[in-house]
């Protein structure tokens, strides 16, 4: 008996922005929302910035995944969170 076996790595197609970055306006102490979507759900490494700083969901920053809208939760904003806000994933990225 002779059996031949075939494997196929199928690589991930790469998701897209669909729903690109809007600027945010809020007050000093108000909670700022930011909010992207893709193309589809995907296993990609998508990461937010503020500026070139890369940000991590702690108790000041809230990142959420919920299928494919990525949001950024910003709570009680200061001057100093004042910049450029990005999120990218692949070779794709918005700012606002």
């Amino acid at each position: 008996d002779l059996k031949l076996c075939c494997l196929f790595h199928e690589e991930e197609a790469a998701a897209t922005i669909v729903e690109r970055l809007k600027d945010v306006a809020t007050y000093e102490g108000e909670d700022a929302v930011f909010e992207c979507r893709l193309s589809r759900e995907t296993a990609q490494d998508a990461q937010w910035f503020l500026g070139d700083v890369p940000l991590q969901s702690n108790e000041m920053n809230e990142i959420r995944v919920q299928g494919t809208r990525h949001s950024l939760i910003l709570r009680k904003v200061t001057l100093e969170d004042c910049g450029s806000i990005s999120f990218k994933v692949g070779q794709h990225s918005s700012a606002a």
